[in-house]
């Protein structure tokens, strides 16, 4: 779950979110099977970039290209977890090269990479022991601002007011 105990709603622009389809979303990756079929349709192009990932409230991963918005890849709905994500062929078959939580519509903690790493055991992929590229997002309790915090510069860019050193994107959470 994540830094509060539940989801992360998404937080980015009204529009992306409205134009989210139903029935829509990323493809759902529940099993080794389900992980193989989508790895096998994907061209060598599309390998060499990484792409969109979600977990869903039902701790079920989810793919989407990498251009994809977020918040259409778990077809508007709360995730666990959510960033980007890259594999490489192993000895043994797939395993993920690297991942992050950069997803700037949902914000996740970094502490979601439990979540992260519980559905991609659920698929057998072997991965790396964190999230290879973490990013630290927070919310500027003076002007409402997300950032992206660099550095451990726990300052607001837009009005240089002091972030929190805890996560806190999410004003309901």
């Amino acid at each position: 779950m994540s830094a509060w105990g539940g989801g992360y709603r998404y937080v980015g622009p009204a529009e992306l979110k409205a134009a989210v389809r139903p029935g829509g979303g990323g493809c759902r990756i529940g099993s080794a099977a389900d992980f193989d079929a989508w790895i096998a349709e994907r061209s060598a192009a599309e390998l060499t970039e990484p792409f969109t990932f979600v977990v869903g409230m039902d701790g079920v991963l989810r793919l989407a290209p990498r251009r994809s918005e977020h918040v259409a890849c778990a077809g508007g709905d709360m995730v666990l977890s959510a960033g980007e994500i890259s594999f490489m062929r192993a000895a043994d078959g797939w395993a993920v090269s690297e991942v992050s939580n950069q997803s700037s519509g949902y914000c996740p903690d970094v502490t979601s990479w439990v979540e992260a790493a519980r559905a991609l055991d659920d698929v057998e992929l072997g991965r790396p022991w964190g999230f290879t590229h973490e990013v630290v997002f927070r919310r500027c309790p003076d002007c409402q601002e997300h950032n992206i915090v660099r550095e451990d510069d726990f300052v607001c860019v837009f009005c240089g007011s002091d972030l929190p050193a805890a996560w806190n994107v999410d004003p309901t959470a």
